[in-house]
């Protein structure tokens, strides 16, 4: 009788968490950020039909990366749990922290389980609430831990380049414009350290707006709309950039007038 091939629990779970890590890492990222009048959502999609951000219900949003049809699972999970909930007590308690809890008893169970492969997903669920103060961001990696994010988040292949780009720079009260500009650059940036050329056609833009009157704040920025705001803080830049050129101009010539004095 032969001996049953032996691998130590430890060595099991490393084994499933690196499987998982490398699923997800050939995924485009996905990044959300706070701004001042609620939260956004930028991701580098391509397609028109199978997003990688979502409505879950009237504040709350969904954002993954990885395997779809594992992904989308679970959103379809998270819209059915948030509508029975919302139904049988009330809407108030549906809440971004309950969804998250949900999905990480899903996630672990999964992860842990050896009759199956562990999901190939990195999940954020976000809940915009009535001040800044009051917004939450989730981050669930696929082993079903979970992240309390403030300010910003990338999850997919470069996310500790992207992490890191954003935490330099992300500032509290940043405009919608401002903060789609700022998550339009950390996607830009290659691995290596180059930068590509991002366009409307290639991005999957949403936000949960607080200031929006409709009970549901989820709202797709599509087509037209999406130019106009990233050609507007474009503009935007610009300006800045030939206000700064002219300040400097103005200095050269007044230290030279002061020279020949």
């Amino acid at each position: 009788m032969t001996t049953p091939f032996y691998v130590s629990p430890q060595q099991a779970m490393a084994d499933r968490a690196e499987y998982a890590r490398k699923g997800i890492a050939r995924g485009r990222s996905v990044v959300v950020l706070q701004y001042a009048d609620g939260i956004l959502f930028v991701a580098e999609n391509p397609s028109r039909a199978l997003h990688k951000v979502s409505e879950i219900y009237d504040r709350i949003a969904f954002a993954a990366v990885g395997k779809y049809n594992e992904f989308e699972n679970l959103r379809i999970g998270g819209v059915r749990y948030a509508d029975l909930r919302g139904y049988t007590y009330d809407r108030d308690d549906v809440t971004a922290r309950g969804l998250a809890n949900v999905y990480a008893q899903t996630l672990g169970t999964i992860f842990s389980s050896a009759a199956e492969k562990p999901y190939e997903v990195e999940l954020i669920v976000a809940e915009v609430g009535d001040g800044p103060e009051d917004d939450q961001i989730y981050r669930l990696p696929h082993d079903g831990s979970i992240v309390d994010e403030h300010g910003s988040v990338a999850v997919g292949g470069n996310a500790d380049q992207i992490s890191s780009y954003l935490d330099q720079r992300h500032v509290d009260g940043m405009t919608l414009a401002e903060a789609l500009k700022l998550a339009v650059e950390s996607l830009a940036r290659d691995s290596n350290g180059g930068e590509r050329s991002l366009t409307a056609e290639q991005l999957e833009v949403a936000v949960l707006d607080r200031t929006r009157p409709q009970q549901r704040k989820f709202k797709r920025m599509l087509g037209s709309q999406l130019t106009r705001l990233l050609e507007q803080e474009s503009a935007s830049a610009d300006a800045d950039s030939e206000a700064d050129s002219d300040s400097d101009s103005e200095t050269s010539a007044e230290e030279s007038s002061e020279t020949e004095e």
